[in-house]
């Protein structure tokens, strides 16, 4: 469950998985190869994400691959989840480390070398960098949104933490990320909105592995 090792991250949001269920999506998903799944799914109710949770914890375990809840660390710990990946306004990475336990998986977003810095000061296991490509999956600066593999390879050069590329990244873009130094990369509708995610999810960890 090493970040380090993951190529194809998926990121839940029913609303981009084209009228099909999360759960489906996320099964499918990981016969196609992901190495982490987090949920999101923006606009949903805490006891809604917590029954998502719960099934998906289910999913993951079965298949071997850490479960990772979006921004909530009371959620991560009430379904069991392997980690929790927080944003620059969340709880601070310290906090939630010791509220999970030293052995959960703690994942911060960053846009910035001193974001990137702070976080891996603050004992993050990886970082979220993005967004990469300009996206509309959630609101995101107009001046972080589409900072480019360069800006990923430049923490990834400040910071001695696993890096994953986030935002408007499917198979076509996945292999300049990768080349520009990240780990893996985090998708959502590259593998959700895809007619076969199973087969979407493939290509992509293909194309990173390909690269690293």
């Amino acid at each position: 469950m090493n970040p380090s090792e993951w190529r194809a991250y998926l990121v839940t949001q029913e609303s981009r998985s084209a009228g099909r269920e999360t759960a489906e999506i996320v099964e499918t998903a990981l016969d196609g190869g992901v190495d982490a799944v987090q949920i999101r799914e923006k606009g949903r109710s805490a006891r809604e994400r917590y029954d998502l949770g719960r099934r998906l914890r289910e999913l993951t375990a079965d298949a071997d691959v850490p479960l990772i809840v979006n921004d909530r660390v009371d959620l991560a710990a009430a379904v069991d989840a392997d980690g929790v990946h927080l944003g620059q306004s969340d709880l601070p990475a310290a906090v939630a480390r010791e509220r999970l336990g030293e052995e959960s998986i703690v994942g911060v977003s960053a846009s910035t070398v001193p974001e990137a810095r702070a976080a891996a000061d603050a004992g993050a296991d990886y970082l979220g960098v993005g967004a990469v490509y300009a996206t509309d999956t959630k609101d995101v600066p107009a001046e972080t949104n589409g900072v480019g593999p360069e800006r990923v390879a430049t923490i990834a050069d400040a910071v001695d933490l696993p890096v994953v590329g986030i935002g408007g990244i499917d198979a076509g873009n996945a292999g300049a990320v990768a080349e520009a130094g990240a780990a893996g990369v985090a998708v959502v509708s590259a593998i959700t909105a895809a007619d076969d995610p199973r087969a979407a999810a493939a290509e992509i960890r293909e194309v990173v592995g390909d690269e690293r």
